[in-house]
């Protein structure tokens, strides 16, 4: 049985987790990620043992760096570490700027 997606954008997971063979996809465009940085686990979250996952919509530019993040939903003790790491990942370069949802999953257990 298919659960169906709030958005039509597809995921990049990332974050304590996996990230998703390495790429992006906004509509039919194909994005490698070049490099990534992993998300600090922020202290009080950690304290407060908060986890979950952060979903953030990242515009790219065509250079591959990325120019901007939006939080679409996740906890706000965990969103600013996740949009700071993902401002700091680097896509393959593009003809185009292109935007993706990408999921930042913060697992106390694995941390």
């Amino acid at each position: 049985m298919a659960i169906p997606l709030r958005s039509s954008r597809p995921l990049l997971l990332a974050g304590s987790v996996a990230l998703c063979v390495g790429t992006a996809f906004a509509g039919d465009v194909h994005r490698a990620i070049v490099s990534r940085t992993a998300p600090a686990y922020p202290e009080l979250a950690k304290r407060m043992h908060v986890g979950g996952k952060v979903v953030l919509l990242v515009s790219v530019k065509a250079d591959g760096t990325v120019s901007g993040t939006k939080v679409e939903s996740g906890h706000a003790l965990l969103a600013p570490a996740a949009q700071d790491a993902v401002t700091h990942w680097r896509f393959a370069p593009n003809s185009d700027a292109t935007e993706s949802e990408v999921e930042v999953n913060f697992n106390i257990d694995g941390q």
